[in-house]
């Protein structure tokens, strides 16, 4: 594209042009003699003004400027855990081994704080230095520009520029008259916290006791806990062909199953697979029973914790199970996946997929009684094996899909409270391992549960 500026020179240039007619030496022709009274435009000046607009383009981008952000609130998240963990240790220490292995966990999490803390320092010392000088820059690109506008004998940069702001006013007083009105205040109990926009973390990243043996699974904490068990978090294992599993195993904190050490097994069944054998890594605890798709059956399992009682509840008729619609991607299939447990703020709710519904995803709310019983269902458009993952959190769900072996993204929602139905969320959660086998939100500490190839994580869940 031709230069404003270059184009305002050369006008100006043929218009100052004088013309002296000189006869020729036959006497029958005349010509123009011109010459030029303006001083030449500085067209290098302006191209170095333009490689420097290009350069402090390419030097300051976006993701430098959150990168501040990011280690800001990634020391802060150690912070706290680094707190937690010394309260851990004086409620808890035992003067022995926990003890020194929970002293191990705290220096580890001190050196950690303390590389963040240097990181953070490199960097703020280094954008600030860049800030200076692009400062610099920019106020001699302008004084460059002021110069030049010398040339601008018939004031068309300057009118541009009233042009421009003028523009800029209306499109704000446009926007002002045409404003969307803000949303309405969620209804007690539906997101009072807002709306999901990111996952950080992982905060917690560990292997189990039971080491790589059991690559699928689940863990978490009862987000509604009986008195006594507040701390209290559980762990199942798929034990038997990545399949089954046939008791729960708990521990009294966090560090604890960190750590590995003090488990309380609970058995359901007294061989695996059998009646009531937990099928598929996708369960939950709540109210402390734990939800699981039951042993080659369409149905919901509940297992009561103190009472180690099974009652059961059928899904509806032709709801898939037995491996028909599983979780996965175009790599793999997560086998066994076809009931997905959730909790969130309301309770529990179970996930699934039919044929009736071409497979895509529906979601029934399961009301907490022995026996269980389901309540009020919803049908999606979302097709269950194109997702690798769903969770729950105030009465929305939220589905997940493979992006590489670093990074799990949350894509799609569907709100049961108002029905609507999203495929554009880009909200990304990093990986330790390549497969995500189960995933659960917990609204007592808005905390994203996750078990990974035999790994266990925790994430934090940040609404807004």
């Amino acid at each position: 594209m031709k230069s404003p500026l270059l184009s305002i020179w050369a006008t100006a240039v043929f218009l100052t042009f004088l013309s002296q007619p000189v006869q020729s030496a036959g006497g029958k022709q005349c010509v123009c003699q011109l010459k030029n009274s303006e001083r030449p435009f500085p067209m290098d000046k302006l191209d170095n003004i333009g490689t420097m607009a290009s350069q402090c383009n390419r030097t300051i981008t976006p993701d430098q400027m959150e990168e501040m952000d990011v280690l800001t609130l990634g020391l802060q998240k150690r912070l706290e855990q680094l707190k937690d963990s010394m309260a851990v240790l004086e409620k808890e220490d035992d003067g022995q081994l926990y003890g020194a292995v929970s002293l191990r966990i705290i220096e580890l999490e001190l050196a950690e704080v303390t590389e963040l803390m240097d990181k953070l320092k490199r960097t703020t010392r280094s954008r600030q230095q860049q800030s200076q000088a692009t400062s610099s820059e920019i106020q001699n690109m302008m004084k460059e520009m002021k110069n030049l506008e010398e040339f601008d004998r018939m004031q068309v940069v300057k009118k541009h520029r009233e042009n421009q702001g003028i523009k800029k006013h209306l499109a704000v007083c446009q926007q002002g008259l045409q404003v969307t009105p803000p949303p309405p205040t969620p209804a007690r109990g539906h997101c009072p916290q807002g709306q999901l926009v990111s996952v950080s973390g992982p905060r917690t990243y560990t292997l189990t006791q039971y080491g790589t043996s059991y690559p699928y699974g689940a863990w978490g904490k009862d987000p509604n806990p009986p008195p006594g068990k507040e701390s209290m978090h559980w762990l199942v294992a798929l034990t038997s062909s990545s399949v089954y599993a046939n008791y729960i195993r708990q521990y009294s904190s966090l560090s604890t199953i960190v750590v590995g050490v003090g488990p309380t097994d609970t058995v359901i069944a007294s061989s695996n697979p059998t009646t009531n054998t937990i099928q598929g890594p996708n369960v939950v605890m709540y109210g402390d029973a734990l939800y699981y798709g039951c042993y080659y059956t369409p149905s919901i399992c509940r297992f009561n914790m103190t009472a180690h009682t099974v009652t059961t509840v059928a899904l509806p008729q032709n709801s898939g199970f037995n491996n028909k619609f599983p979780f996965g991607h175009l790599d793999t299939t997560y086998t066994y996946t076809d009931l997905d447990f959730a909790t969130d703020e309301s309770g529990v709710w179970v996930i699934y997929a039919s044929p009736e519904n071409f497979g895509n995803i529906i979601i029934s709310k399961v009301k907490t009684d022995s026996p269980p019983a389901l309540g009020k269902t919803w049908r999606t458009s979302l097709y269950k094996r194109t997702v690798t993952n769903t969770f729950m959190a105030c009465s929305v769900l939220y589905a997940t899909r493979f992006l590489n072996k670093e990074t799990e993204e949350i894509f799609y929602s569907f709100d049961t409270v108002t029905g609507e139905e999203r495929y554009d969320l880009r909200i990304q959660i990093k990986k330790m391992q390549t497969n995500v086998q189960s995933l659960n939100y917990n609204p007592q500490d808005r905390m994203l549960y996750m078990y990974s190839d035999a790994y266990i994580l925790s994430y934090d869940v940040i609404f807004r």
